[in-house]
């Protein structure tokens, strides 16, 4: 098959393309390939710059040690080495063939080959499939192009073939589609749903990184609406979700369609994207009717927060992403009044960063909803704005804020210990219910007054326990 000739100009930057001349000058061809020039063609800015040479690996690293680029042997036995250009590192591989795959994910052996069209035609799309160099232009040998151009994603050859090498792929497939709006082909959209329990055998952090690369796609939603199964592989949590009648006014849309427009409804971050996901998980678990028929889900959210938890854990997702996407879940269905008391509260419970996010998930929670949650929405503004208010007037929501600190106390007479964090505690609370100013000295003489107030209180019990003791006696 000849490849399709193209137009196409890539900017390819200096230092790559110095790359490639210099594995020409040794007489060898050289092309950049795979996502860059897909990009290129979608008009993004490639991330990355991947070269495919004729060369052997052993023959990479000797021209770029003599031409002074420190080489870097990251997977010399598959054929790849770095080579540093400019401080940036850039994968230089040799044109291969895979051989058997095993585990579905790595193939046991490659053979080295001379043939560009050999080495396109291991990859798993067509839309990376393609190679291309500035002087000879775009190598297309399995219709890249076309597919590029008509907005649809499709497999090199046969999909279930491809899917049972490298089961990781099916993961691909979907973050593609939702991050660049490409539907599945249609056969490779049926081998994905097909070849879906391939999946288990990929290490867990690899199914992660794909499904937070989904959830953050602009066309998350309709990939998820129709591969749910897929997800459900790794997280059968949530296929109770699908179709589940909430029999409640408040809900239009079942829960799992209620999950998906939530989704819609918070930016792409992942923390965020993620409690949206799991928000109702505990749902299906919860669900309970009353006397009139209307369905109620009491405890869902901490059910769901400890459910997401054994989910996220399983998944090997960092620490730091789990504990936000706990607390957001946690509190997502919590009433909070509009009040400045009540912001200062949950501000200072939260840190103002999470507590902001909450109201990012409770606003689009509430969004995907019956369309009379209009008053819910009236408040959900009220409170951000007072807490706005709050965080930009620098009021006092942590000690590190407080006016006065433990050598303040110490000037008083309160040492260090319990009972200096104690009154520090106190201090705070103070202040946020607006009993006292953040001045420090209306707040050291509230520890004065207080400690007065505790001695006669201390002296008034010893007393009654004296008189006791004597009737006592």
């Amino acid at each position: 098959m000849t490849p399709k000739k193209s137009v196409l100009h890539l900017a390819i930057p200096e230092k790559i393309k110095e790359i490639l001349y210099i594995l020409e000058r040794n007489g060898h061809q050289a092309y950049v390939v795979g996502g860059c020039v897909r990009d290129g063609l979608l008009g993004r800015v490639p991330k990355d710059w991947d070269v495919a040479t004729s060369a052997r690996p052993e023959e990479v690293k000797n021209f770029f040690e003599n031409a002074g680029y420190p080489v870097w042997e990251t997977g010399i036995q598959h054929g790849t080495v770095t080579v540093v250009a400019q401080g940036n590192p850039v994968e230089v591989t040799t044109f291969r063939v895979d051989g058997a795959y095993r585990d579905h994910r790595r193939p046991e052996q490659v053979r080295f080959t001379a043939s560009l069209k050999e080495d396109v035609g291991r990859r798993d799309f067509t839309i990376n499939a393609m190679a291309y160099h500035p002087d000879s232009g775009l190598m297309d040998y399995f219709g890249g192009e076309r597919d590029c151009r008509q907005g649809v994603l499709r497999c090199v050859g046969d999909p279930d073939s491809r899917f049972q090498e490298d089961a990781l792929r099916m993961m691909r497939a979907l973050r593609f589609s939702s991050v660049l709006g490409f539907p599945l082909e249609e056969e490779t959209g049926k081998a994905v749903l097909r070849r879906k329990e391939g999946l288990r055998d990929i290490a867990a952090e690899r199914i992660s990184k794909e499904l937070i690369g989904l959830l953050l796609g602009e066309n998350a939603v309709p990939v998820l609406r129709t591969f749910y199964p897929v997800i459900g592989v790794w997280i059968p949590e949530l296929l109770p979700l699908v179709g589940l009648d909430q029999k409640n006014p408040h809900h239009i849309y079942d829960a799992w369609e209620h999950t998906l427009h939530s989704l819609l409804h918070v930016p792409p971050v992942p923390a965020l994207r993620l409690a949206m996901l799991f928000h109702d998980i505990a749902k299906p678990r919860c669900f309970s009717l009353d006397e009139k028929g209307i369905g109620h889900f009491y405890s869902h959210a901490s059910l769901g927060k400890d459910m997401a938890c054994a989910i996220m854990k399983r998944l090997r997702m960092d620490n730091t992403t789990g504990e936000r996407v706990a607390l957001l879940i946690q509190y997502h269905d919590a009433d909070i009044e509009p009040s400045p008391k009540m912001a200062r509260r949950w501000l200072s419970r939260l840190s103002p960063e999470v507590f902001f996010q909450l109201l990012q998930v409770k606003e689009a929670d509430c969004l995907a909803q019956s369309p009379d949650g209009g008053n819910r929405l009236r408040a959900l503004h009220q409170l951000r704005s007072i807490a706005r208010r709050i965080v930009e007037e620098g009021q006092c929501l942590s000690l590190k804020e407080l006016a006065v600190h433990g050598k303040d106390l110490q000037e008083i007479g309160i040492l260090p210990g319990k009972k200096m964090g104690e009154t520090l505690r106190w201090l705070l609370h103070q202040v946020m219910e607006e009993a006292l100013p953040n001045e420090r000295e209306a707040l050291l003489e509230a520890c004065l007054q207080r400690g007065k107030d505790t001695a006669v209180q201390g002296k008034f019990a010893g007393e009654k326990s004296k008189q006791g003791y004597k009737r006592k006696g």
